[in-house]
């Protein structure tokens, strides 16, 4: 399965911004890559608010470079920010049917129901509703988190993409992936058989200034361990370049 990773760090709104491709009054997305960043552009020096700052990247696996990978995802600066993946599942090809059509669809289908005054801003809603206004045939596992302003991140996952949240070198929270029986996990699907939002792992955590999320498909996490991870990001500083390396 293809990788998509998010590196997105915590920032007091009220500072100076740590990563360069981020200045505190500008959203910024690099040109023509899969690379974004973003912090809000609504800061208050007399509040103490958080926002992420975000590096992206999607690498596909190599037999499926041609359609561009069965993973998809949104990054949104509503609120606090907004960060979602969803993983097409392979086994429709079997059928015929392109698997990253559903994830793509229902990624695109959150990222413009994140405003919407019946999902109140709570991820497993969202999910409920993109899930419901998705048509494409096929099914994908997904997760969603939200960042509050005042530094709680509220996830909703159902099956097997992940989130890592580290602090000074050390991950503090991890997600569980849900599975039927091994590689069959969990998923939103347009058949009547998959699951729903109902079945989403709900959590939340506090965040606090410099704390890095790691999100990403079961592409990412079956093949790079946690140890990894934590060393990667250690030889960074900049969210964009650790999402790539």
């Amino acid at each position: 399965m293809a990788n998509s990773i998010y590196r997105a760090s915590i920032l007091q709104s009220y500072s100076q911004l740590l990563f360069q491709p981020c200045l505190s009054n500008k959203h910024c997305v690099p040109k023509k890559t899969n690379l974004l960043c973003f912090a809000s552009s609504q800061l208050n020096p007399a509040r103490s608010e958080v926002s992420f700052c975000i590096g992206t990247h999607l690498i596909p696996h190599p037999n499926k470079v041609e359609r561009g990978g069965e993973d998809a995802f949104f990054v949104s600066n509503f609120k606090g920010g907004v960060i979602a993946v969803a993983d097409g599942v392979s086994g429709w090809a079997e059928q015929n049917v392109d698997p990253s059509l559903f994830s793509k669809e229902i990624m695109a289908n959150a990222s413009s129901l994140v405003g919407n005054l019946e999902v109140n801003y709570d991820p497993q809603i969202l999910i409920r509703k993109a899930h419901a206004a998705t048509c494409s045939k096929g099914s994908a596992t997904a997760i969603v988190a939200m960042l509050e302003r005042n530094g709680t991140m509220k996830v909703a996952s159902v099956g097997d993409c992940g989130l890592r949240v580290i602090r000074k070198g050390q991950i503090i929270f991890s997600t569980t992936p849900q599975e039927h029986y091994f590689d069959c996990p969990y998923q939103l699907s347009s058949e009547l058989v998959g699951q729903t939002y109902l079945d989403a792992v709900v959590s939340s955590v506090e965040l606090v200034e410099g704390d890095t999320i790691v999100m990403g498909s079961d592409g990412l996490f079956d093949n790079v361990f946690d140890g990894e991870i934590v060393s990667t990001l250690a030889a960074h500083s900049d969210v964009v370049e650790a999402g790539i390396g």
